[in-house]
């Protein structure tokens, strides 16, 4: 029997992730059965559409060394194609919707062409024409100026990509956009709409035919929409919901007065480390998570890395407990997280994930090193073998930083780029 919510969440940024994060959580908490979640794909209508032909059902592999532990999730009663955008438009106008949560991935925030062009229509937006925005921010900006002016109410804007301080990055750069549709959608937003941060943690790989397989031997189903991830999860966040929210910390879930030092914590030695590896471990002949952790000399990068990272976070975040659980994870031969999966956006991440860690480094008068493999990794990849010049460096540095870099730090990793082309060898 599929559940009778009087609460929604919209949630901006289909995948896997959201289902395994976000999706459980709700699902798990004391009332979830008050709530169900209205979920738009992004670029492409492919997710959206082979949800909704099985009514939002799906099955979640919960995969560990033990074994593999499915449920069949009911959370998601719609999955809309992310370009529809009146329907979105209805959603977040719906006064039973107190939160909409977004995975659009780091590149989403920054602004671009496609932004600019969403900003210029917004300007001059004619509420019977069919021409929408095309970006995730600009469909959200009209879908809040419709909520505005169909008087529902206050609501919570919950970034869930892997940004520091993702609450106040949302709200920057949906600044322009509402900007543009008027001084009274802008005003209504800053008194109106709370802007969560919030730190998500659960590694969810792409899924493959072989777990549609598992699915059915599971359940009795074939599921072309399955999930598989670990059974760690985490989320931490602040809590600014005008509106309400899940009692999502009867999941597990963490509100706090201050996410920044939960956000570093998790960016820094998980995501910087995944960064690590998807640069250096094919160089090695590694495909996967798992088995480029096992190559000593990348468990080593890892370990140095992680010996900068924790240099720099409070002694309160029990990082001894948790890089232990990290090498667990990373190890967990079980879930197969691809680093090309990983290295995708790979400049967006290595500038969260890399570039502070080198700068608190620089700044305690040490050099950086082992965070600065990931990127002489990553650059190598890019030359093609070619012998790495000071200038080239500079370049894809200062593209990277979206800043000038320091000297040393160009010659700190055009020397790396030469060290991980010698130590780069299949080893299987």
């Amino acid at each position: 029997m599929r559940r009778t919510p009087d609460r929604l969440i919209v949630h901006i940024g289909l995948g896997a992730f959201h289902r395994s994060h976000q999706a459980w959580f709700t699902a798990r908490a004391h009332d979830g059965d008050r709530w169900a979640i209205t979920a738009y794909s992004g670029r492409r209508p492919d997710a959206a559409d082979a949800l909704q032909a099985q009514d939002g059902l799906y099955t979640l592999i919960e995969r560990g060394e033990g074994g593999d532990r499915a449920t069949v999730m009911d959370i998601i009663t719609e999955a809309v194609d992310g370009g529809d955008v009146d329907h979105l438009m209805r959603s977040v106008a719906d006064p039973h919707t107190s939160v909409v949560t977004l995975t659009i991935t780091e590149a989403g925030y920054e602004w671009s062409d496609e932004l600019e062009a969403d900003r210029l229509l917004l300007a001059g937006v004619d509420r019977s024409a069919d021409d929408h925005p095309a970006t995730a921010l600009g469909r959200l900006a009209l879908a809040l100026d419709s909520r505005r002016l169909a008087g529902a109410g206050p609501v919570a804007l919950v970034s869930c990509d892997n940004l520091p301080d993702n609450g106040a990055v949302l709200r920057a750069a949906l600044r322009p956009l509402l900007d543009a549709i008027g001084p009274d959608t802008a005003a209504w937003v800053e008194e109106s709409v709370g802007f969560v941060s919030s730190s998500v943690d659960r590694i969810t790989p792409r899924s493959t035919t072989a777990d549609e397989e598992t699915a059915e031997a599971l359940t009795g189903f074939r599921d072309p929409c399955v999930v598989v991830t670990e059974p760690f999860a985490d989320w931490t966040m602040s809590d600014d919901f005008p509106a309400g929210r899940p009692a999502w910390e009867t999941a597990g879930a963490r509100i706090v007065d201050d996410v920044e030092p939960f956000e570093r914590r998790k960016l820094w030695l998980l995501n910087g480390a995944h960064t690590l590896l998807a640069a250096a471990g094919p160089g090695r002949g590694h495909a996967f998570v798992d088995e480029a952790f096992a190559d000593p000399v990348l468990r080593s990068s890892v370990e140095g890395f992680w010996d900068e990272c924790v240099r720099h976070l409070p002694d309160d975040l029990d990082l001894d407990r948790y890089r232990a659980d990290l090498a667990s994870r990373f190890g967990n031969s079980a879930i197969r997280h691809s680093l090309e999966q990983i290295a995708t956006g790979a400049e967006a991440k290595l500038r969260v994930r890399i570039l502070p860690v080198i700068a608190a480094e620089r700044a305690a008068g040490r050099s950086g090193t082992a965070a600065a493999v990931a990127l002489a990794a990553h650059l190598a990849r890019l030359s093609d073998g070619r012998t790495p010049e000071h200038a080239a460096v500079r370049s894809a540095l200062e593209r990277i930083a979206d800043a000038s870099v320091d000297d040393a730090v160009v010659d700190l990793v055009t020397d790396l780029i030469t060290t991980s082309r010698a130590t780069s060898a299949p080893t299987h």
